[in-house]
């Protein structure tokens, strides 16, 4: 449980690495402003890899497992386990802090999750875990085949985090399948949380929007936080499509794609790249923005999607933060 006082200490702060994070993510965004543009013609896209920093450390943690480990931790690959997403879950009953694991597991656990992120995005999903859990002690890991073989999965859960690597076993599925994150600060204040920076940067493309557009972008109700399916060619998607906006209005929605992934290794956004160029890019994606639920009443709308054919991003700000991401081509039957 987190003390009172701690809980006044976070808004402060939080409101300062919201300014960072803001910074950071767009100028990290700046590299992938030419989405659909020389950079994917350049033909330089790859993603993770089973030598990948956080795969290797998979394997080794694998590797550690006790037989009886084993038996708790592993499943076959297409487990029903696999597929399940949630804000707030665990994929198998042991959590970390627990001495069903030992000291360098929990070390080889710690350079997984940190090899998953960039930068500033570990600074931020640490301090998630931190003010949301009481840390990474309190989330749950499996493992979905076994490294080495044809495919493999790692997947952690845990309040409002599932993260996943599985060194490309999963072919076309950026972040190895759905992922999602939050943060418990925001009510009754959504500057509070620390990803409220995204929903600014979502905020900039809809008030760039003319009357006109804006009335196709703006919509009542949102759909389920968890319907994210990816839909493919013949989807029917909310909101204003990309394609149908001014140049200077695609350019903030391709930075906007960018201080969205920011979080994420070089690895995983590559693959991003690819399946959406593979789906026809930025133009074939929609923006929706939500009224529902518009925490101070200050039309900043904290419930927005982006979504295409091979692409769902649905971030629900109110009245805290949970975010869903499933990026991948359909499966063919």
């Amino acid at each position: 449980m987190k003390s009172e006082n701690r809980v006044e200490s976070g808004v402060s702060e939080c409101c300062s690495v919201n300014r960072r994070s803001f910074v950071k993510a767009v100028a990290a965004a700046s590299s992938l402003a030419m989405l659909p543009g020389r950079a994917f013609a350049a033909g330089l896209f790859a993603g993770p890899s089973r030598t990948s920093a956080s795969e290797t450390a998979v394997a080794e943690f694998y590797a550690s497992l006790t037989d009886d480990q084993k038996k708790v931790l592993c499943f076959e690959f297409e487990h029903e386990l696999r597929h399940r997403i949630s804000a707030n879950w665990h994929v198998t009953k042991p959590t970390m802090g627990e001495t069903f694991f030992t000291s360098p597991q929990r070390e080889m656990v710690g350079r997984i999750v940190k090899g998953l992120c960039s930068e500033e995005g570990y600074e931020r999903m640490t301090r998630q875990m931190d003010e949301d859990a009481g840390g990474l002690h309190e989330f749950s890991v499996a493992m979905f085949g076994e490294p080495g073989s044809k495919q493999f999965e790692f997947m952690l859960t845990g309040r409002h985090l599932t993260l996943r690597a599985d060194g490309d076993s999963v072919d076309k599925a950026a972040f190895g399948g759905p992922i999602v994150y939050g943060h418990d600060q925001g009510e009754p204040d959504a500057s509070k949380n620390i990803y409220f920076y995204q929903t600014q940067q979502t905020d900039a493309v809809f008030k760039s929007l003319t009357s006109e557009q804006a009335a196709k972008a703006l919509l009542q109700k949102a759909p389920a936080e968890a319907a994210v399916q990816v839909q493919g060619d013949g989807g029917k998607f909310a909101g204003i499509k990309v394609g149908d906006l001014q140049a200077e209005q695609k350019t903030m929605v391709e930075k906007t794609l960018g201080v969205l992934l920011a979080p994420y290794r070089k690895e995983d956004i590559d693959e991003v790249m690819q399946v959406l160029k593979e789906s026809g890019g930025v133009d074939q994606l929609h923006m929706a923005f939500y009224q529902q639920e518009d925490v101070g009443g200050d039309k900043t709308w904290d419930i927005w999607r982006v979504e295409g054919p091979s692409f769902v991003w649905h971030y629900r700000g109110a009245p805290h933060v949970h975010a869903y991401i499933n990026i991948g081509h359909v499966k063919k039957a």
